[in-house]
């Protein structure tokens, strides 16, 4: 089946707030979505005419520099070598700028959000409770047995092979595979035996998603014996 990706770009241009640049730090590497990209190169002028550094990276799985997705859960210096302050996220929601905090705890995220127009600040404090959740649920993985995989068939996120390799790296537990397009988590509680769920497509459900799901779940690549960042590589 051919699959055709149109990108939806927003018309208007998108301009940061003075009351936003004055906050933020002497360099920063800048991030936006992709319906925002035709407002970046804007953005990054206002930032540097502040007296200030931008920088922007092109990341594993984007087609342009400074653009990120939910997927896009990496440390600091798999973006590029080059050093920053923290990070500025342009965009709507939590989703993304928690992935960038994800694994870069040491930075701070300061975001921006152009359709409310509100300004906050992402930082290690506001990830505990979900570090805290993720601690948990990796504990519980190693002490259970009956373990549930669930597998997308969505294109690029498909990792039925990956899973697969779980049965050899774990030969003492007992993996029951779920393979669907979309999955309805309140489905899940259709399978009582299953203590944790390992969760092998968008790194979102493992820790954004996870208060939907009773039981403990955490993304494949934290529990991957060979080679865990190739579970991040779609």
């Amino acid at each position: 089946m051919k699959v055709v990706h149109v990108e939806a770009r927003l018309k208007s241009k998108v301009t940061l707030p003075d009351s936003f640049i004055k906050k933020l730090p002497k360099k920063v590497a800048v991030f936006t979505t992709i319906q925002l990209m035709d407002s970046l190169e804007g953005m990054l002028k206002q930032i540097i005419d502040s007296g200030r550094k931008a920088v922007v990276f092109k990341t594993g799985h984007t087609r342009n520099k400074g653009q990120i997705l939910g997927c896009n859960i990496q440390t600091w210096d798999d973006y590029a070598s080059e050093s920053f302050d923290a990070f500025v996220y342009i965009g709507d929601g939590l989703f993304h700028p928690k992935a960038l905090l994800w694994k870069n705890e040491d930075k701070m995220v300061y975001a921006f959000n152009p359709f409310s127009d509100k300004q906050f600040i992402l930082d290690k404090i506001e990830m505990d409770m979900v570090k805290k959740r993720h601690i948990a649920a990796l504990s519980k993985f190693y002490l259970s047995k009956k373990i549930g995989v669930i597998i997308t068939t969505k294109p690029g996120q498909m990792m039925l092979k990956r899973a697969l390799e779980l049965k050899e790296e774990y030969p003492e537990k007992e993996f029951y595979f779920f393979l669907d397009n979309t999955y309805n988590f309140g489905s899940l509680e259709d399978f009582p035996f299953v203590e944790v769920w390992i969760n092998t497509a968008c790194p979102r459900i493992g820790f954004d998603d996870s208060i939907k799901i009773s039981k403990p779940i955490i993304n494949l690549e934290e529990v991957k014996k060979n080679n865990p960042k190739r579970a991040l590589i779609r």
